[in-house]
């Protein structure tokens, strides 16, 4: 309890000046863009690119993205554990982004190789260098959501840091969704063993250099290099009581639940209910909107209590949804659905980080141990993995259930199996999401008297 103290008094000490200068603002934004150029490219394309270019079977990609998904549970609450022992003078959290960097921009490049194997050596080297650019990049991801509490102490400050972050987020996912390919065909002239191989490289160096600025252009508060770290039993320990925290674990899987099922499923509803394959490509554009909401997000919450506005944000992604299913096949108000759920899902997605941000000070408060690794890695990361990667199994079920047929005349079972899963599915989950939400409100409300109290305990042991 002790350590805890001495560092909640040193964060609300180093953190008076609540207002972050412009450059570490932009640092910590360019932590998700180096993050998503290269993470990105690699779950859009990777399926594409071992069974198309690799030369590796349909069955085997499908066996090494499956192992993954097993790897994936276990990453997170181990990379959380890591960060909360971290303690260096240049931060817990934030040294991370220097170490891991290098490694993350090699483990990716290597994926996108083609080195002349046998069969069974491609499946392996495939399987062991997807597994190890997906683990590391969940060691820089981990980092940036538990940094973010060490980064200022202002709530509202962590809002406007993490609004700032997912835009960046965005410009990565916009960079590599839009070019990625153009550049493949432009190195390669025909060869896309070297086309990726370029592609991705240039990406990878990128993503390195964002990554030294965000590690050169920010600083974390309150963290000392003498500083005791907190054991594992504690990191576990921080969960006890912590009800601000599961609930906002519940509502991003709920999230991600939802969100994944309309992307993973948008294909399918254009190809075999509207008939236009390409208006896939068009929704999935105009996910870009999510910008407008990311950038407004701080204002919001200033008008209205995070918690609302992420209700609210739930809400748009569900009434989207819904219009969707109303919709038939009139592309117009299907395109008005996409975007009003988009800019929900544009506050959905971005919220809890800042939220969880704010779970770490209440576990302090409640169990005397700031365990900000461990909260936000299992918090941010293992949520991202479970709900999007049930989002497509759950669609996938129901599909198979409905007797849906790969590149055949679908029948009208299959065809409102693909409806359900696309429209009413997702808007189930978001819904679900926004009412369990409403358990946070009562919580944020007392924010400020928790505040006051850790600042009275402070008092009390100098």
């Amino acid at each position: 309890m002790e350590n805890a103290l001495k560092f909640e008094k040193d964060s609300i000490t180093d953190s008076k000046p609540s207002k972050l200068s412009l450059k570490r603002i932009l640092a910590f934004a360019s932590t998700d863009t180096a993050g998503n150029l290269l993470y990105c490219t690699l779950t859009s394309f990777i399926m594409y690119f071992y069974t198309d270019v690799f030369g590796i079977s349909v069955a085997a990609a499908g066996m090494i993205l499956l192992i993954a998904r097993f790897v994936d549970a276990l990453d997170a609450p181990i990379w959380g554990i890591v960060i909360d022992h971290t303690r260096t003078k240049w931060g817990q959290s934030r040294p991370y982004w220097l170490w891991l960097s290098v490694p993350f921009g090699i483990s990716v490049f290597l994926a996108f190789l083609t080195p002349d194997l046998s069969q069974g050596a491609k499946t392996i080297y495939a399987l062991v260098t997807y597994i190890l650019a997906g683990v590391i990049y969940t060691g820089i991801s981990a980092s940036m959501s538990s940094a973010l509490p060490n980064l200022t102490y202002d709530s509202d400050e962590r809002v406007r840091l993490n609004s700032w972050r997912s835009n960046g987020g965005m410009i990565g996912y916009l960079i590599t969704a839009s070019f990625a390919l153009p550049l493949v065909g432009f190195f390669g002239q025909g060869n896309d063993q070297l086309g990726f191989s370029m592609t991705v490289g240039i990406f990878a160096v990128a993503a390195i250099l964002l990554l030294l600025f965000a590690f050169s252009g920010t600083k974390e508060i309150g963290i000392t290099e003498k500083a005791k770290s907190i054991s594992i039993r504690q990191s576990f320990r921080a969960i006890k009581g912590n009800w601000p925290w599961i609930t906002l674990v519940l509502v991003f899987i709920f999230y991600w639940l939802g969100n994944t099922a309309r992307t993973s499923t948008v294909i399918y509803y254009t190809e075999y209910n509207l008939g236009q394959k390409n208006w896939a490509a068009l929704l999935n554009g105009l996910v870009v909107v999510q910008m407008i909401s990311i950038t407004v997000l701080p204002y919001l919450v200033k008008r209205l209590i995070k918690s609302h506005t992420q209700i609210i944000g739930l809400s748009l992604a569900a009434l989207g949804q819904m219009i969707i299913g109303f919709s038939g096949s009139n592309i117009t108000l299907i395109i008005v659905g996409w975007i009003i759920a988009s800019l929900g899902t544009g506050i959905a997605v971005t919220l809890p980080f800042a939220m969880l941000s704010d779970t770490v000070d209440y576990g302090e408060w409640k169990n005397g141990i700031r365990a900000s690794g461990f909260l936000t890695a299992v918090g941010i990361s293992f949520c991202i993995k479970l709900g999007a990667g049930l989002g497509s199994f759950i669609p996938s079920l129901i599909l198979d259930s409905a007797g849906y047929v790969a590149n055949a005349t679908q029948t009208p079972q299959s065809l409102a199996a693909i409806k359900f899963c696309f429209t009413w599915l997702p808007a189930i989950f978001f819904a679900v999401g926004a009412m369990i939400m409403l358990k946070y409100v009562k919580y944020e409300k007392n924010e400020s008297n928790i505040r006051q109290e850790l600042e009275a305990r402070l008092s009390a042991n100098d």
